[in-house]
């Protein structure tokens, strides 16, 4: 039974999809290959490992107010707090000899469940890390990111794909293909300066107010590529090529660009599974280009969520306080440039 480590502490960032998003769902990257344009922001999921003496485990999520302990030999498998538990029994499994680890493990997010944000693979990448920081696991940043995908994926059976386990364990600006046979290549992108400020000046990020169901989103669009629909695959396809365009036209300094394929990537993912958008999403898209907007899309599978939208940054004032008066929660946006990050105290 191993309790002798000391406190350990672990963030991973939250990720706006700029474009792509989808293409990194199975089968579609495993036949097609998947391309996905995405950058880390400045909100996060935490995770704490306490060393505990009393041979329990409890996992606690502070955000959602719920907490779970376990004594010894208690089976997991009813546990409410999935990813904590995944988690976990693999890193314990894989890492930890198959003991017991007594532990305290607690976590917050800086955005609600369902938010588009990938907020969730942001925790499971923290719950990895830390448990690396632990445990003196040998793993970089590809192993962090391919073994929160395989928890999530398939030792837990919940549906998405695979970008943002990559984008919050690496951070930054990236371009990610996926390929077959679970194959992934980071391509962090070196964007100017002035590029770079001026693209955070020009978004704005907006809280719908409801929290999207993803996963039925997601099993949608699995099953029209699983049934091979053409128009599944025709806008999967149209996505995977506004991510490289998205690239080029970012790389170049290019926002106007940026922005016509933001709203050429909506209409395509929208054609991607009924239910992406909704009266709620429709309405504040109308609001926000009344006020200056250019571009915008919603962030993640849709249905709810965070959308985020690009303005000339003279106008960026103007939309907030419009998105803001209509109920929308909307604030700027700060990048994030180092992914996932864990220590000891």
């Amino acid at each position: 039974m191993a309790s002798d480590y000391r406190k350990t502490r672990a963030r991973a960032p939250l990720r706006l999809g700029l474009a792509g998003g989808g293409t990194d769902l199975s089968p579609f990257c495993d036949r097609f290959g998947g391309a996905v344009l995405n950058a880390t922001i400045e909100r996060y999921a935490f995770a704490s490992i306490l060393p505990r003496t009393d041979g329990k485990v409890c996992f606690q999520s502070d955000d959602i107010g719920y907490s779970e302990t376990f004594e010894i030999g208690q089976p997991m498998a009813d546990a409410r707090l999935l990813l904590h538990r995944g988690v976990y029994e693999r890193m314990v499994a894989d890492f930890g000899g198959g003991d017991i680890w007594p532990m305290t493990i607690k976590t917050t997010v800086d955005a609600p469940a369902g938010s588009g944000l990938g907020s969730s693979s942001a925790l499971v990448v923290a719950l990895v890390d830390a448990f690396r920081e632990v445990m003196g696991a040998p793993l970089g940043k590809y192993d962090v990111a391919h073994l929160a995908f395989e928890i999530e994926r398939i030792d837990l059976g919940l549906a998405g794909g695979r970008q943002d386990q990559y984008a919050a364990a690496f951070g930054g600006i990236n371009f990610i293909e996926f390929l077959a046979d679970d194959r992934v290549i980071v391509n962090p992108l070196r964007v100017s300066e002035a590029v770079v400020n001026e693209l955070e000046s020009s978004l704005v990020v907006c809280f719908s107010g409801r929290s999207r169901a993803s996963a039925e989103i997601i099993d949608r669009q699995q099953a029209g590529l699983n049934t091979a629909s053409a128009k599944t695959i025709d806008a999967m396809q149209k996505l995977k090529i506004d991510a490289v365009e998205m690239k080029r036209a970012l790389l170049v300094g290019n926002l106007r660009r940026m922005a016509d394929i933001l709203n050429e990537s909506w209409k395509a993912k929208q054609a991607t599974a009924t239910g992406v958008s909704t009266d709620r999403i429709d309405e504040l898209f109308r609001i926000a280009f009344k006020h200056g907007a250019e571009g915008g899309k919603v962030s993640g599978a849709g249905g709810g969520g965070f959308m985020f939208f690009m303005v000339q940054p003279e106008n960026r004032y103007s939309l907030l306080q419009a998105l803001n008066d209509a109920g929308g929660q909307s604030s700027p946006v700060k990048f994030n440039d180092v992914g996932s990050q864990a220590w000891q105290l």
